[in-house]
């Protein structure tokens, strides 16, 4: 009863050592208290291994979500008949570097029929469907499916065609729509029975989530609107830039760690063990602490032993850069200072650089950013997170806060101006705000 809530980042063992082993500044040393760096070095080769190791989760690991994908909802029924076409609209990706160049070069003349039901089958086979993996009875049966972080915290590139290109972990998939895919599955009983409401009813709910939206509090609280009568689901956010940041989630449900056990046992539906008293309240989640989801023991713990790894190749996942020509560098140099200046924006009291929020406990009422309590009142500490504002280019589709209130960085501005009255000139504005686009 458990079930779901990707610019790749290269690195090397150089870039690794460089951290240890170079000095901002030449200045004498002590030679002999100089650290070792070397190809040898076990700490770069085992950061190494383990960013490996969580790569390889983070994009191919269902945790053995499978058994509820596919043996409960059934999912893989629908996806048979799914065309490549069809999946792309959906929002689903595809890794070109999965493809093998002879099959590239056949797409890129036209000699793959992209609303063939088959070829969706096919890019499965080869494992190119990103956050999606296809299990076969032998070589044609598509029998069982089940997803991976990588679904909704990846995307591509784009650079062979639209939906297909490189991967770009961490990245918010805010093309994928995630309700209307679960919604599509031959049934959602489970869930329904779950939550207390008919398939018909559920089946509304997920499609009403919209696209690059997810409601990891659903099966919690089994609220399905916001305080306004819409959709209480949430945009999916980013898995970059997590280096040196506390609490994660627009909500700060708890560190990284936390948040993957929770999504890989409770909203993936993978096999582990996860613990959180505090979902033990049946006054603020009465479907958590109806299904015991504050202590959960599966007999076979296929998620705790991938934590450590896949919390590491997280943590060296860099929020990418915008590229040169979306930001006017000039006015974004100017609208630092405004950023900074405790006088005018004092944006940086909160989104401290380099990681952009507050080092230590992130949290804040809602009162203090002058919103509404409704998402916040379902977590934990009732509080919102200071969101890093690293790669804040890749999270424009959707809109910016957790529920996508603000269609632009300007209505956001706009708002702490008003809640803090800023006093802001026009150009200390618009200067803000191209800086806030280079971040």
């Amino acid at each position: 009863m458990r079930w779901n809530t990707l610019a790749a980042v290269l690195f090397t063992a150089t870039l690794a050592a460089a951290s240890s082993c170079e000095r901002s500044e030449p200045e004498p040393v002590d030679e002999a208290q100089q650290p070792v760096c070397s190809k040898e070095d076990p700490v770069v080769e085992d950061a190494r291994v383990a960013i490996n190791n969580g790569r390889q989760t983070f994009r191919f690991d269902t945790f053995g979500d499978e058994a509820f994908w596919g043996g409960q909802l059934r999912l893989h029924e629908t996806i048979r008949n799914l065309t490549p076409v069809q999946a792309l609209g959906l929002g689903l990706k595809v890794d070109v570097e999965a493809l093998p160049k002879p099959l590239q070069l056949k797409i890129k003349k036209g000699q793959v029929d992209l609303n063939s039901a088959a070829t969706t089958l096919a890019l499965l086979r080869l494992n190119a469907v990103v956050g999606v993996t296809g299990f076969f009875d032998g070589k044609d049966t598509l029998v069982s499916v089940g997803i991976q972080c990588a679904l909704c915290h990846s995307t591509v590139d784009d650079s062979f065609s639209a939906g297909i290109g490189k991967r770009q972990d961490g990245w918010p998939n805010r093309d994928l729509n995630v309700g209307a895919i679960i919604a599509s599955a031959p049934t959602v009983a489970p869930l329904a029975d779950l939550i207390g409401l008919t398939e018909a009813e559920l089946r509304t709910v997920l499609v009403n989530w919209g696209v690059g939206k997810f409601d990891a509090e659903l099966i919690l609280d089994g609220k399905t609107e916001n305080a306004t009568g819409g959709s209480a689901a949430t945009l999916i956010p980013a898995a970059f830039g997590l280096a040196g940041v506390n609490l994660h989630t627009y909500t700060g449900w708890g560190s990284v760690t936390h948040w993957n056990a929770f999504v890989a046992n409770l909203e993936m539906g993978g096999q582990g063990i996860f613990f959180d008293p505090r979902l033990d309240d049946a006054d603020k989640f009465p479907i958590a602490a109806a299904n015991d989801f504050d202590d959960v023991r599966d007999p076979v713990d296929r998620i705790t032993p991938k934590l450590a790894d896949l919390h590491f190749y997280q943590l060296a996942l860099e929020a990418p850069k915008p590229p040169a020509n979306t930001f006017q560098p000039a006015a974004a140099k100017r609208g630092k200072d405004v950023f900074n200046d405790p006088q005018r924006g004092d944006c940086a009291r909160c989104h401290v650089p380099p990681i952009f929020t507050e080092p230590g406990w992130n949290m804040h009422t809602p009162a203090e950013i002058g919103i509404d309590a409704f998402q916040s009142n379902r977590s934990p500490d009732e509080r919102y997170r200071t969101t890093p504002l690293g790669g804040l280019f890749t999270r424009k589709k959707g809109g910016f806060y957790h529920d996508g209130r603000f269609a632009n960085l300007g209505e956001v501005v706009d708002h702490y101006e008003s809640v803090f009255n800023l006093n802001l000139s026009p150009g200390d504005r618009a200067d803000l705000i191209e800086y806030l686009k280079s971040l």
